[in-house]
């Protein structure tokens, strides 16, 4: 039997601008208690590269780097079961209390999806109107039906610091 997975607490710098939606981290992430844990996948070569830098190669300094960035990171799913890692495979999804972060923290101006899951579980549960939501493509490792190549995601990334 599979158990139910259980998201990460969400990461809040002291002023967050920009929240970062995953859907529900991956096998190698929940083993490491990491958000991004995968050394594949692109997300933290991304946001450093957004500020011209490389990223640390320590979990708690990477937390530092986005805090320090306003940069606040959660996912859109609380709980759900999956067979391994792929999004396609995650039933009885459960969303975290995204509205109550919100509205705890006026700061946030924009919800970046980090991929199409995300998005849709975001879509499907919360309606909102104070803040920008826009969907971004996948730093998974894992190929998808819209997978773009590292420059390709990066450029769209770019979007986000127009909020910071």
């Amino acid at each position: 039997m599979v158990e139910r997975l259980i998201s990460f607490d969400p990461v809040l710098p002291e002023i967050p601008k920009v929240l970062i939606l995953g859907s529900m981290p991956g096998g190698v992430s929940l083993e490491k208690k990491e958000y991004y844990g995968n050394p594949r996948n692109h997300f933290w070569r991304i946001i450093y590269g957004l500020f011209d830098e490389e990223p640390d190669s320590q979990y708690e300094d990477k937390m530092a780097f986005v805090k320090t960035r306003h940069i606040a990171l959660w996912d859109t799913i609380g709980t759900c079961y999956r067979e391994g890692s792929l999004d396609k495979n995650i039933v009885d999804e459960q969303p975290n209390d995204i509205w109550g972060l919100l509205e705890s923290h006026p700061s946030i101006q924009l919800v970046a999806c980090n991929g199409t899951k995300s998005y849709e579980t975001f879509k499907r549960h919360f309606k909102l109107n104070r803040v920008n939501v826009i969907k971004l493509p996948s730093t998974s490792p894992i190929p998808g039906r819209y997978t773009k190549n590292f420059n390709e995601k990066f450029e769209e990334w770019k979007q986000i610091l127009d909020y910071l």
